[in-house]
């Protein structure tokens, strides 16, 4: 039996619940956490080993939640965990101190290798969006993904001002931003 302790933090309680099922049979102790003042509260309590982390949750950027986590508890190591996978939140998920980044769906075992590899981004998982493969070209609806979540995060999640920024009308970008993002 595996000792690890994992903290699920996602707003999709269904999702919370099939993945704290998924985990325990493999063995792992499992809490979970619909956002991001009922994680620090179970984090204190249930001191995990590890936590996944949803990046787009009902009133909250999973980004926020990283540096109070790991103020908590330094050597938390949390994956990124969305569906809606840029490489720009990538490459912020890391810096904040995130040790991996996976695109929904993931396999329990991606999730679970992910946690594991002790470099902070995984090359050999296709799920892992670090990084557009070499010599793969992005296609057109991708690099807008990609511009428009660059700007998002540059206005830290304002819509208002990255529409105005984008010069695009705001439901427009709110419609962009509620689609997954293009592979």
């Amino acid at each position: 039996m595996n000792l690890q302790r994992i903290l699920v933090i996602d707003d999709d309680q269904h999702f919370s619940q099939v993945m704290c099922r998924s985990l325990e049979r493999q063995g792992y102790h499992t809490a979970a956490a619909s956002n991001g003042k009922q994680a620090l509260a179970t984090q204190q309590t249930f001191q995990p080993d590890w936590a996944t982390l949803d990046l787009r949750m009902e009133q909250e950027s999973g980004l926020r939640l990283i540096a109070p986590l790991l103020k908590q508890q330094p050597n938390l190591r949390i994956v990124m965990l969305t569906g809606y996978a840029s490489i720009a939140t990538a490459v912020e998920a890391i810096k904040l101190g995130a040790h991996n980044y996976l695109h929904k769906p993931a396999t329990l075992q991606e999730l679970i290798a992910a946690f594991g590899s002790d470099s902070q981004t995984t090359t050999d998982n296709p799920s892992a969006t670090n990084a557009e493969p070499e010599g793969e070209i992005m296609s057109v609806d991708r690099l807008e993904w990609e511009h428009i979540q660059r700007v998002l995060n540059e206005n830290e999640g304002n819509i208002s001002a990255t529409a105005r920024a984008l010069n695009m009308h705001r439901r427009t970008l709110q419609r962009k931003l509620q689609k997954y993002a293009p592979r």
